[in-house]
């Protein structure tokens, strides 16, 4: 058994036994109760004057100013409870535009007399170092956006001067907890003097639990490329590159569904089931969710079909090898042999029932074999 597998198992239990840690990350900007006899501190700026202006200006037709082009791609999302998910927004920048360049050296002490050895930059190392600064708003039901939350985000990554190539693009995430309703992200990147700043803007949607008190559905399904588990939560907003956290997992997910050898053969979907009713008291409640899978080709045919899976809790990480188990009738007589699936584009589909509710759902995920 693999370790994540025995990680992700665990980890509706870890959401629940950790909710305080994890919303210290959702509310940063409130601050500690203070005794009546104290002198309320004043509240701290997060985002620069001149960084807002420039986010609200393209904030109506959602054009930003591209110093620093970026592009926020799609959001991937945990829920942790009824009320909250974990959201990792995903963006897109090439090398270039996010200014990797050599380390400057460390200042020369002024005063004179016997100083300690000063660090030197890495040789061969390139370095961006850049802030992210992000405003959420809300929007309610007239379509009025409000401002909810905001914050910045230092970050830096190297990379080898050898094998640096300045149109190499990376995705990059960072995860906020969020309660449900709807939203615009504003972000920008800024270089440290705030001479250079790219902006750009996401709308999306977070339904409520009463969206699903008749029916089940999913969040969009991704596959998995590995799990690891962190030395210590992720309680704050923090910048990671082909990959995001998910409090004590760190999760690589395959962004383009593409199957290649390194991928071991295999497709690992990641999802929730929202809406799916439980039974049995704190903390020991269950659900009862039965799934099948079936990978088809373009035309329908059915390729692979796995025996039907049971699951009791709604976050679902199911490793399912690509192998075709065939019939083979030649001059060695018939027999049944297993093999890897042919290299072309298929379609994973996933069928859901709900068997405390009666609730179904069923969702295609394309995919690729090369």
């Amino acid at each position: 058994m693999r370790p994540q597998k025995i990680l992700v198992a665990g980890l509706p239990l870890v959401f629940m036994l950790s909710l305080s840690a994890l919303f210290a990350q959702a509310t940063p900007d409130k601050q500690k109760e203070t005794k009546p006899q104290e002198t309320k501190q004043p509240e701290k700026i997060r985002i620069p004057k001149e960084i807002k202006a420039i986010m609200q200006e393209g904030l109506a037709t959602r054009q930003g100013r591209q110093d620093i082009p970026f592009t926020i791609t799609r959001i991937y999302q945990v829920p942790i409870q009824a009320g909250s998910e974990i959201i990792a927004f995903i963006f897109q920048a090439k090398n270039a535009d996010l200014g990797f360049a050599a380390p400057a050296p460390p200042p020369q002490p002024k005063t004179k007399g016997q100083q300690p050895p000063t660090a030197t930059p890495a040789p061969g190392v390139l370095q961006a170092n850049l802030s992210i600064y992000y405003e959420f708003l809300q929007t309610d039901a007239s379509e009025k956006s409000t401002a909810f939350r905001e914050g910045y985000i230092p970050f830096s990554f190297q990379e080898e001067s050898a094998s640096y190539d300045p149109n190499k693009e990376d995705w990059y995430s960072f995860s906020y907890i969020l309660p449900p309703t709807k939203y615009t992200l504003a972000m920008a990147i800024a270089t440290p003097d705030l001479k250079k700043v790219g902006v750009g803007y996401y709308d999306f949607a977070l339904p409520g639990p009463e969206a699903y008190e008749k029916t089940i559905d999913i969040t969009p399904v991704f596959f998995v490329k590995k799990i690891d588990q962190l030395q210590s939560p992720e309680l704050y907003p923090t910048v990671h590159r082909e990959s995001f956290a998910c409090y004590l997992l760190q999760i690589t997910p395959d962004a383009n569904s593409i199957v290649t050898p390194e991928n071991k053969g295999q497709i690992e979907p990641f999802y929730y089931v929202l809406g799916a009713k439980t039974k049995g008291q704190p903390p020991d409640t269950v659900c009862q969710i039965q799934t099948t899978y079936e990978v088809q080709k373009p035309d329908g045919t059915i390729a692979i079909r796995w025996e039907m899976r049971e699951y009791v809790h709604p976050l679902v990480d199911q490793p399912l090898p690509l192998k075709q188990t065939l019939q083979i009738t030649d001059e060695k007589g018939r027999r049944t042999e297993q093999r890897d699936l042919p290299a072309g584009k298929y379609n994973l589909v996933i069928k859901i029932t709900d068997m405390l509710s009666g609730g179904k759902v069923e969702k295609t995920v394309p995919f690729e074999v090369k």
